[in-house]
């Protein structure tokens, strides 16, 4: 869709906005979402909103370059290449400065949807303006689950920011390991 200037005018003017204050968008989306205005989907509606606006803000370089993640392998495999990991690789690479990402990280930790949602353009524009990647699948899914699991997704965004930002890429410890670490 982001092809064409229109659609990605028309997909970017949602940045940070609830569903109701985008109609420019419905044109776009309305094919991609099944859910018939279920109420029960708001959330999952909201997060395609966030990220097709997202997507379509992206600057000139993020949108020439391919995604940091193999694309072809499920998100479910790719779910520690979240918005944590993200961060990391920009403190790793100079683009943020650790204080800062550790920051916005516990800080989205505490927020609602709304605040999240209102917060990540600007994010997520530092990110891709020093040409750190976002994985758009799995971002989708983390925020289409915020509202039920916000908890669990802000730890495995810590988790990832931390693996991430200081180089290492240790796998999780064992179940035996664990034990003779306590």
């Amino acid at each position: 869709m982001c092809e064409s200037k229109q659609a990605r005018a028309a997909l970017r003017r949602g940045l940070g906005l609830p569903v109701e204050r985008c109609t420019q968008m419905h044109r776009y989306l309305m094919p991609w979402l099944r859910d018939n205005g279920d109420p029960r989907r708001a959330d999952v509606r909201r997060a395609y909103y966030a990220v097709a606006s997202l997507i379509a803000a992206r600057p000139r370089l993020a949108r020439d370059t391919s995604p940091h993640s193999d694309a072809t392998v499920p998100w479910y495999e790719r779910e520690r290449d979240n918005l944590g990991a993200s961060l990391g690789r920009a403190v790793a690479a100079g683009v943020l400065k650790a204080n800062s990402a550790e920051s916005a990280l516990h800080l989205m930790a505490r927020q609602s949807s709304d605040s999240i949602h209102q917060g990540l353009p600007a994010l997520v524009r530092q990110l891709l303006g020093g040409g750190i990647t976002v994985d758009w699948v799995v971002l989708l899914v983390d925020l289409s689950r915020w509202n039920r699991d916000r908890d669990a997704v802000a730890t495995r965004w810590l988790e990832s920011y931390f693996r991430t930002a200081d180089g290492t890429t240790q796998p999780d410890l064992s179940d035996a390991d664990e034990e003779n670490h306590r």
